[in-house]
């Protein structure tokens, strides 16, 4: 029977740099490096009769590219990325204020 740890461990070898950074990309004359957040989960068991079982997932979140023209390398942000992880953010920063605010009012 396989070692199921052992096995998502040879497959997830590659995560981590090469999941958060894409491949390069040359458009006419510009090197264009997407950026990512990602992040993965795995789990697994087995039970008295050693039948085992696992799982795992993963979320990737675009958040921009490094641009490289010429001498020049800048990040240009992906907007609607900032913006959904902004908002609940905002919302669970304000609500915590909020509370905190009340507390010392008190």
């Amino acid at each position: 029977m396989p070692n199921i740890a052992l096995d998502i461990g040879k497959q997830t070898a590659t995560l981590g740099v090469k999941a958060a950074y894409g491949e390069q990309q040359d458009v006419d004359g510009i090197r264009i490096i997407p950026v990512a957040l990602t992040w993965t989960g795995f789990g697994g068991g087995s039970d008295e009769s050693g039948n085992g079982g696992g799982g795992g997932g993963g979320y990737a979140v675009p958040l921009g590219a490094y641009i490289r023209t010429g001498d020049e390398l800048r990040f240009v942000p992906n907007v609607v990325s900032f913006v959904a992880v902004a908002i609940p953010f905002v919302w669970v920063a304000g609500r915590a204020l909020s509370r905190v605010i009340r507390a010392l009012k008190k």
